[in-house]
């Protein structure tokens, strides 16, 4: 957790709770070393923070596996489409929308490269970041359907929510890393 701990050093002491809780979440919980790092690394590219997600790659690397980094990048990218189409569906709540045919290809959902349960996990995270209600409750029923745990479903959240949070911190640190 070397690199996560050097980015953490120099935030203010504002986010003293963030930086705690960024080294309990990816040591401990419900979820094996693989799927709490993969659900980080999603975290992180829907944040849209490249330092975190790098220190991610880093301090994960004895437990990601190519098959894991690449479901966290289509997880990434499938639901930054997906929650915004559906929460635009969601917010509007007429039925003449729900009518209409999404017409968004989403393919890799059904063909994982890791396995179903840990995709749609790595999905929940990341639509949970987005706020999507209608992609959450999906992917929730599809996770528990696959044999993954309420209290795992919890540490993946916990997980994203940790890392939404060590994102927005990142964004809100001077360049130089001083002290506000």
């Amino acid at each position: 957790m070397e690199a996560l701990k050097a980015l953490a050093e120099c935030w203010p002491d504002s986010a003293r709770d963030i930086r705690l809780n960024l080294q309990v979440v990816l040591q401990e919980g419900a979820l094996t070393p693989r799927l709490r790092f993969g659900i980080a690394l999603a975290s992180a590219l829907a944040s849209r923070q490249g330092e975190l997600r790098e220190a991610i790659l880093r301090d994960g690397r004895t437990h990601l596996d190519e098959a894991m980094v690449d479901d966290a990048q289509a997880a990434a990218a499938l639901m930054s489409m997906n929650n915004v189409y559906y929460r635009f569906r969601h917010m509007i709540g007429k039925e003449s929308y729900q009518q209409l045919p999404a017409r968004l290809r989403m393919n890799r959902i059904a063909s994982p490269k890791t396995d179903k349960g840990s995709f749609e996990l790595l999905c929940l995270a990341v639509s949970a970041i987005h706020g999507c209600e209608t992609c959450v409750k999906s992917h929730e029923q599809a996770v528990l359907a696959n044999g993954i745990t309420e209290a795992q479903v919890n540490d993946a959240v916990r997980i994203a929510a940790v890392i939404h949070a060590a994102a927005v911190t990142l964004e809100s640190v001077p360049a130089d890393r001083a002290e506000f």
